[in-house]
């Protein structure tokens, strides 16, 4: 039993000669960082550093891989010191004028040398201390493992140097991004759009959020949606390169609304689908807040709502512009300058859409020079209500063409009142040839017979055994359909479909 017990007598293992007691870490750590701080050791007494026993010491220099390793000594801090050393920092920042607030929580440089480095490389790019104020989280970004591979990948997508600065500036969340994982892929999406390479540059700089969209998200849905309108897939690059922001519209709160209401209004699909491929940047039109309230507006200065298709088809433009102002201004100038009244005035605008805004300047030109010609006011605004592109002609081609109408031709200017839209055909192109070949034929017709008509139907008329009936040609639109007798269509192809007509005679100033 005696030898039981002393079996169970505690033993002393591990004396204080082998492992002398621990003291506080941050008594080692403080004196190895007390010149870059610029703080002295906690105590000078060379007894407070922890004496190691020989057999550790000799154990580390045959093996080297025990060794204290080359960190940086944002590893090696403790809590405390790395409390301290952040505190370090945020004072320093706050010496240049930047708001820290941002910064809690972030994972700084251990010492202000890296700090510095960083705050002067954005400067050097063009950033100032109000841009870093704006979005302090790029002073979280390593110069080298972050901000220099962006910086090298927009570079050769084709942001010039010089513009670095200012698109980080408007997009300085492109810090954060992995050029692999983010910025790559995106690039070749808007490759696979048919965007030209050499319109990269241009389309980030216009639109950097692009570099933060995914790929299987709003992007695709919204190309998507387009093409199933009508949109020709190869119009699609041209369109983003245009305008690059319906790329991070969403088809269900933007995109599809806007389209079923211009659709509603009459404006067929694949016109619709046309106006998109050349203007993208209807698709940015507010629906509630402009498109639809100018519309309203059209229908309260008189414009018959069944125009209206015709309107947006002429001039997709007025759906984005400060319509009530523009109409009420032109309708005012009308009535006192020009002497027409409200009503003719809509005629006018259903016409010729596009005088909304045209300057009144431009506008009195034509108009004077009508009257200079001997035609009485009433005349001119018959003229004008008839075919209201007279007053976007230049007066200079009005002189010459009036003057071949009175010397060559010798007709009277009752021809003119009748027909206005004399003036704005070519004379070189189409008034003189059609005119001379008329002529040599010893056949007389009226402006209107032989001037609106495409150039097959000129041939048949002049080559016939007869001489068709003068019977009233189409109306003048500047754009939109244009409706002969029998339905026919006035076009050099007379083979195309409505819609394409419809397109190609849609004009813009």
């Amino acid at each position: 039993m005696s030898s039981l017990f002393k079996i169970r007598r505690p033993i002393k293992i591990l004396s204080d000669s082998i492992f002398p007691p621990k003291r506080p870490q941050s008594g080692f750590l403080s004196k190895a960082l007390g010149p870059i701080h610029g703080r002295h050791p906690r105590s000078q007494n060379p007894n407070d550093v922890c004496q190691f026993p020989a057999s550790f010491s000799t154990q580390s220099s045959k093996f080297p891989e025990y060794e204290m390793p080359s960190v940086t000594w944002g590893v090696v801090l403790g809590r405390k010191e790395k409390l301290v050393t952040r505190v370090i920092i945020c004072d320093y920042l706050k010496g240049l004028g930047i708001i820290t607030d941002e910064l809690e929580g972030l994972e700084l440089p251990s010492t202000v040398e890296v700090m510095r480095e960083r705050v002067e490389f954005l400067q050097k790019m063009g950033l100032t201390i109000d841009d870093m104020n704006e979005y302090p989280l790029m002073l979280a970004c390593s110069v080298r493992k972050n901000i220099i591979p962006v910086l090298s990948y927009l570079e050769k997508i084709g942001i010039s140097r010089s513009k670095l600065g200012e698109f980080v500036k408007n997009y300085p969340q492109v810090l954060h991004a992995s050029v692999v994982v983010e910025l790559v892929p995106v690039v070749k999406f808007l490759r696979g759009l048919d965007v030209e390479k050499q319109d990269i540059g241009y389309v980030l700089q216009k639109y950097p959020e692009l570099l933060g969209f995914k790929l299987e998200g709003t992007m695709s849905t919204s190309v998507a949606y387009l093409v199933s309108i009508g949109v020709n897939p190869r119009d699609i690059g041209p369109m983003v390169t245009q305008y690059p922001y319906f790329l991070g519209m969403r088809v269900g709160t933007m995109i599809k609304p806007l389209c079923d209401y211009l659709v509603s209004l009459g404006l067929p699909k694949m016109i619709l689908a046309r106006m998109l491929e050349k203007r993208a940047y209807i698709l940015g039109y507010d629906l509630e807040e402009t498109v639809k309230p100018n519309v309203d507006c059209l229908i309260s200065f008189g414009i018959r709502r069944e125009a209206i298709a015709s309107i947006i088809a002429q001039y997709p433009q007025i759906l984005g512009l400060p319509l009530k102002a523009k109409l009420s201004s032109q309708q005012y100038f009308f009535s006192l300058k020009l002497k027409i009244d409200p009503e003719k005035f809509a005629r006018v605008i259903e016409k010729m859409p596009q005088i909304v805004s045209l300057n009144q300047h431009v506008i009195m030109k034509p108009f004077e020079f009508l009257l200079g010609r001997g035609i009485s006011p009433e005349d001119v605004v018959h003229m004008v209500v008839k075919c209201p592109q007279l007053l976007a002609q230049r007066v200079e081609l009005m002189k010459n063409s009036y003057y071949y109408f009175k010397s060559e031709m010798g007709r009277p200017l009752k021809e003119l009142v009748d027909f206005p839209e004399y003036f704005t055909y070519s004379l070189e192109s189409r008034i003189k040839p059609r005119y001379q070949s008329l002529q040599s034929r010893g056949i007389r017709g009226s402006l209107n017979w032989f001037l609106n008509c495409s150039d097959r139907r000129f041939e048949e008329r002049v080559q016939g055994d007869y001489i068709d009936a003068d019977t009233a040609g189409p109306p003048f639109y500047l754009g939109g359909k244009l409706e002969l007798p029998g339905s026919e269509m006035v076009s050099d192809q007379e083979e195309d479909s409505d819609d394409e007509v419809l397109y190609r005679r849609t004009v813009s100033l």
